[in-house]
């Protein structure tokens, strides 16, 4: 597969994040896309995401953009109004340039659904299996955005 693919990671949750941006970076290269390749880029928190997605979907370099990040709820609202913002934007940044701009951020209610969503090797694909598991969500991304050049291709 041609092309450069761009992955902005929230620092916010770094430990979860970090493994999001491994996952999805081997991901990546299992499927011969080397480091080389690869660009990316840390924001502060997931709410900063699609600003810098959308610059890097505008540069017209990358075949493909995917965004990481983990909001996990605490003690207020907080974390629906960051969800609600950053998943809104994500989806539209996708529409607007006719690139697959990919939305690996997690939105989990605890600590520990956020780490059993950034382990090792990726989860089944939906829930209507009945061997589903979660994994790495961003080896899950990784495999959304390579599914997505490629059918962009044919397109």
């Amino acid at each position: 597969m041609d092309g450069r693919f761009a992955i902005v990671v929230a620092r916010f949750n770094e430990t979860i994040t970090s493994r999001l941006l491994d996952g999805a970076a081997r991901t990546l290269g299992e499927h011969g896309i080397g480091e080389d390749r690869i660009d990316v880029a840390w924001v502060p928190g997931a709410f900063e995401i699609p600003t810098v997605a959308k610059r890097l979907a505008a540069s017209g370099r990358y075949v493909a953009v995917i965004c990481l990040g983990a909001v996990i709820r605490g003690e207020t609202s907080h974390d629906q109004h960051i969800n609600r913002a950053v998943s809104g934007a994500i989806a539209a940044l996708g529409v607007e340039f006719g690139l697959p701009v990919i939305f690996g951020v997690l939105t989990c209610n605890t600590l520990e659904q956020a780490v059993a969503r950034s382990g090792g090797d990726p989860g089944t694909r939906g829930k209507d299996r009945p061997d589903s598991h979660v994994g790495n969500k961003g080896s899950e991304a990784a495999e959304a955005a390579l599914e997505m050049v490629a059918l962009m291709k044919q397109l």
